[in-house]
């Protein structure tokens, strides 16, 4: 699906554009572009990876004129530009709108206009029952997403969604926060212990969205199966994984709970009970298919290729299996082997 093709990442400069282009880059493909609107971040990126295949462009989701240029030639759009932190979105809502509905919407518009083959939008898993302005953009998201493959006109492309879960040192992880803390003696601050969170892999995230490219028939949301991480646990697994590596006796890391913020859910949830009902799954992935009115042909599949209606599905991380403590410091040791070598 990539060798030999021409990819754009918008908000390619972020913690995920950033692995998703490191990653897309072993496949082969014939040029990735680069598109951020933050000048800092393509710089620094254009620093760690030296690859003639790699172009670096400066702009913003929010300008149609230059989506536009960056798009032409394009076969493959993964779209991961977005406001993604929910305090942030939640004070800002009218910003939020500009950029995860509106820059979506012309992101859509010009992968449709040069006749891009697959686009793949990286949605989250607060989309499903959105409880602060950052989950309902991204819920909107998905439904535009769905609705463009009924305007595409003579143009084949197919649209489609990834939902997920927190990934694992992005910026919008507690993850780097807590590292943060305990890097300076504590404390580790923890909203609520009762709080559970799903969590991806960078490589989980990559694996998702080229499964969807390669699945979609058109306006699905496909999500990774996962479990689910406690996050009172993932504290006290990162104090005894990472306090010996900053010359801190993990005893003396202590936690404090400090309530929950604007917009901060207890759990995750990664599909609905009314989508439940339209889904299908395979080993790794569940595929929520697109929701169809009566004489409604345009998006006229009732499943896909290797998927089968689901019989049962978790859809909270309240109630997933959870990491034990032991697997989470395997998975940190893994994710962050460089940082504690």
């Amino acid at each position: 699906m990539i060798a030999n093709k021409t990819v754009l990442v918008t908000g390619g400069a972020g913690s995920v554009g950033r692995i998703l282009v490191r990653q897309l880059l072993d496949r082969n493909p014939e040029v990735i572009r680069i598109l951020d609107q933050s000048e800092p971040g393509l710089s620094r990126l254009k620093s760690q990876i030296d690859d003639e295949r790699c172009r670096f462009l400066m702009g913003n989701v929010r300008d149609k004129d230059r989506l536009a240029r960056a798009m032409n030639g394009v076969d493959i759009v993964i779209h991961t530009a977005a406001m993604k932190h929910v305090d942030i979105s939640e004070y800002n809502p009218f910003e939020a709108v500009k950029t995860n509905v509106m820059g979506l919407q012309n992101v859509v518009d010009a992968a449709i206009d040069a006749d891009v083959n697959r686009f793949v939008f990286t949605s989250s898993d607060k989309a499903a029952h959105p409880a602060n302005t950052m989950g309902t953009t991204k819920l909107l998201g998905e439904k535009l997403v769905t609705a463009a493959n009924k305007y595409t006109g003579g143009h084949d492309i197919q649209l489609c969604s990834v939902r997920f879960g927190n990934v694992i040192n992005s910026s919008q992880s507690v993850i780097p926060i807590f590292k943060r803390q305990i890097e300076t003696g504590g404390p580790v601050t923890l909203t609520d212990p009762q709080m559970s969170r799903f969590f991806l892999t960078y490589n989980d995230v990559t694996e998702l969205v080229i499964d969807a490219m390669n699945h979609t028939k058109a306006g699905e949301i496909f999500i990774q199966k996962m479990d689910a991480i406690a996050i009172e646990d993932l504290a006290e697994a990162m104090i005894d994984v990472f306090a010996p590596a900053y010359d801190h006796p993990p005893t003396e890391i202590k936690i404090e709970e400090t309530g929950s913020r604007i917009g901060e859910t207890l759990d995750e949830k990664i599909l609905t009970k009314q989508e439940e009902l339209r889904t299908v799954e395979n080993d790794s992935l569940y595929a929520i298919l697109p929701e169809q009115s009566e004489g409604d042909d345009y998006l006229d599949h009732s499943t896909l290729d290797g998927f089968d209606p689901v019989e049962t599905v978790v859809r909270s991380s309240e109630r997933a299996n959870k990491l034990s403590q032991p697997d989470i410091r395997h998975l940190l040791r893994s994710e962050f082997a460089g940082v504690l070598a």
